[in-house]
C-alpha cells in the first residue's frame, strides 16, 4: 500500500471516531430538544409567554437565592452573635461578681440596656430537646454561637409564632433563663422581601401579558384571514394591517396578494364566459344547419359528435372556471343524500348513507354538491352498491364513500386526480371521455382547505375519503 493510501485510511478512521464521539456527546442534547419540542405549547401566544416568564422566574429565583444566602443568613448570623455575646457577658459578670442576695441590678441593666429579660432559676435539669423544624436558620445559627462563645449546656426554644426566643444556660449552681425578642437575633424582614418580589413579578407579568396580547392579536387576525381565504371564504370584515411594522407589512402584502388573485380569477371567469358563449353559438349554428339538411342525409352521427363536443366543452369550462366565486353558505347533507338515493333507484344501484353529527355544514353549496355527486356518480358507474358515511364534529367533515366495484390499483391512485388522465377502464372517465370528474372533485376539496384520499374499501372496492373544514 502506498503512503498516501495509508494516510487517507488513517484520516477516515479519525473521522469515523470523531463522528461516533460527536454522536455520543450530542445524544443527550438531542433527546432534550425532542422532549422540549413534544411538550412545548404549539401556539405563538403561549410560547411568547414562556419566553417572558422563564427569564423572569430564573432572575427572581437567582435574586432570592442570593438574598437567602448572602443577606438573610449573614444578617441573622450577626444578630445572633450579638445576642449571644451579651448573654456571655452577663454570665461572666455573674461568675466574677457572685451575689448571694440576688442579681436585681444585673437583671435591671440587662432589661434596660441590652433588651434582655433574664431570670435566675434553681439548678434543675434542662428540659428535653424539642422537635427541630425541617429548616430553621435561627435555631441552627443560635445553637452554633452558644456552643462557640459560651460552651455550656443549653436549651433554646425558637419554634412557634411568639415574638420571644427563650434561652436557658446551665451554670454550676443555677440556670440562667433569657428571653430575647426574635427580631434581635433574626432577620425578620425576609417575608416582606419575598412578598415584594412576588408582587413586583406579578405586576410585571400582567403588563407583559397585556402588551404581548396586543402584539399577538394582529398575527392571529392575519392567520384567520389567510385561512378563510384559503378555504374560499370571505375575510373577516374588520381585518386590516395592525401591530408592529413587520406584521403590518405582512398584512398589507396579504391584502395585495388576495386582490391580485381575485382579479386574476375574475379575468379568467370573464374570459371563459366569453369563450363559452362563442363556442356555444357555433355549436348551436351547427345543430341548426344539421336540422335543415336532416331530410337529405343521415346526420345522426354528426349530431352525436356535436353533443359530445358540447359535453366536453362544458366539462373543460367547469374545470377551468371552478366554483371559487361562489359565496359560502349552509349546506344540508340529508337533502343531497336523498337526491342520490333517488338517482340510485333509477340506476338500479344500492345506496346507503349515515350522518354522525349535524347534517348542516358551512361550505360553498353548489361546489360541494358537485364534489359529492362526482364521487358518488363515479361509484354508481362501476359498482352495484355504494355506502356513504358523514362524520361532522370538531369543525371538520369526514366523508367516506365505499363501493364494491373493481377499485383502482394503488400505484395509480394519485394519477387519476390529474386532469385528462386516462386509464383503461378508469373510474374517473366521464361518459364523454374527458377524465375530469375526480380532478374537479379534488380541486373543490382543496379550495375548501381539505383533501381527498383513496384507499381500499372493506366492501372489496374503492374507498374515497373527503376531509374538509366545515
Amino acid at each position: 500500500m502506498s503512503p498516501p493510501d495509508a494516510a487517507d485510511r488513517a484520516l477516515a478512521v479519525k473521522k469515523r471516531h470523531w463522528r461516533r464521539k460527536r454522536s455520543t456527546l450530542l445524544g443527550p442534547w438531542r433527546k432534550l430538544t425532542r422532549w422540549l419540542a413534544r411538550w412545548m405549547p404549539k401556539r405563538l401566544y403561549a410560547r411568547s409567554l414562556i419566553i417572558i416568564i422563564a427569564p423572569m422566574v430564573l432572575l427572581q429565583s437567582l435574586i432570592a437565592f442570593v438574598f437567602m444566602e448572602r443577606h438573610w443568613q449573614t444578617v441573622t448570623q450577626r444578630l445572633s452573635t450579638a445576642v449571644v455575646r451579651d448573654i456571655s457577658g452577663i454570665i461572666d459578670l455573674m461568675d466574677t461578681f457572685p451575689q448571694d442576695s440576688g442579681y436585681e441590678n444585673l437583671i435591671r441593666i440587662s432589661r434596660e440596656r441590652l433588651a434582655l429579660n433574664i431570670s435566675i432559676l434553681p439548678p434543675d435539669p434542662l428540659p428535653a430537646p424539642g422537635p427541630k423544624p425541617f429548616y430553621s436558620i435561627l435555631d441552627n445559627i443560635l445553637s452554633e454561637e452558644i456552643t462557640k462563645q459560651i460552651n455550656r449546656p443549653f436549651w433554646i426554644d425558637t419554634i412557634g409564632d411568639s415574638d420571644l426566643v427563650e434561652i436557658r444556660i446551665q451554670l454550676e449552681d443555677k440556670v440562667l433563663r433569657v428571653f430575647a425578642r426574635r427580631s434581635q437575633a433574626y432577620a425578620s424582614n425576609t417575608l416582606i422581601f419575598l412578598v415584594w418580589m412576588a408582587g413586583s413579578a406579578l405586576v410585571l407579568l400582567a403588563i407583559a401579558i397585556l402588551f404581548l396580547r396586543n402584539q399577538i392579536k394582529p398575527i392571529q387576525q392575519l392567520a384567520t384571514a389567510a385561512d378563510s381565504f384559503g378555504k374560499g371564504r370571505a375575510p373577516p370584515p374588520n381585518f386590516k394591517p395592525r401591530g408592529a411594522e413587520e406584521v403590518r407589512r405582512a398584512g398589507a402584502a396579504f391584502i395585495v396578494m388576495r386582490e391580485r388573485i381575485e382579479r386574476q380569477i375574475e379575468q379568467r371567469t370573464t374570459m371563459l364566459s366569453g369563450v363559452s358563449h362563442d363556442l356555444r353559438t357555433i355549436l348551436t349554428r351547427f345543430k341548426l344547419q344539421l336540422a335543415l339538411v336532416s331530410n337529405r342525409v343521415d346526420t345522426e352521427a354528426m349530431e352525436q359528435d356535436i353533443d359530445d363536443m358540447q359535453s366536453m366543452l362544458e366539462g373543460y369550462l367547469s374545470f377551468a372556471r371552478g366554483e371559487a366565486d361562489e359565496e359560502t353558505g349552509v349546506f344540508n347533507l340529508e337533502r343531497l343524500f336523498a337526491k342520490l338515493k333517488e338517482e340510485a333507484i333509477l340506476l338500479k344501484r344500492g345506496f346507503t348513507s349515515t350522518i354522525r353529527g349535524q347534517p348542516e355544514i358551512h361550505v360553498r353549496p353548489n361546489a360541494f354538491s358537485r364534489l359529492i355527486t362526482n364521487l358518488v356518480s363515479n361509484s354508481f358507474r362501476y359498482a352495484q352498491n355504494v355506502f356513504v358515511a358523514a362524520d361532522h364534529r370538531d369543525g371538520w367533515l369526514i366523508l367516506t364513500i365505499d363501493d364494491d366495484g373493481p377499485g383502482i390499483p394503488k400505484e395509480m391512485r394519485d394519477e387519476v386526480f390529474k386532469p385528462f388522465f386516462r386509464l383503461d377502464q378508469a373510474r374517473n372517465q366521464d361518459a364523454g371521455g374527458t377524465g375530469l370528474g375526480l380532478a374537479i372533485a379534488l380541486d373543490i376539496a382543496r379550495s375548501h382547505g381539505g383533501d381527498i384520499t383513496l384507499e381500499d374499501s372493506p366492501k372489496n372496492g374503492l374507498r374515497a375519503i373527503v376531509k374538509v373544514p366545515a
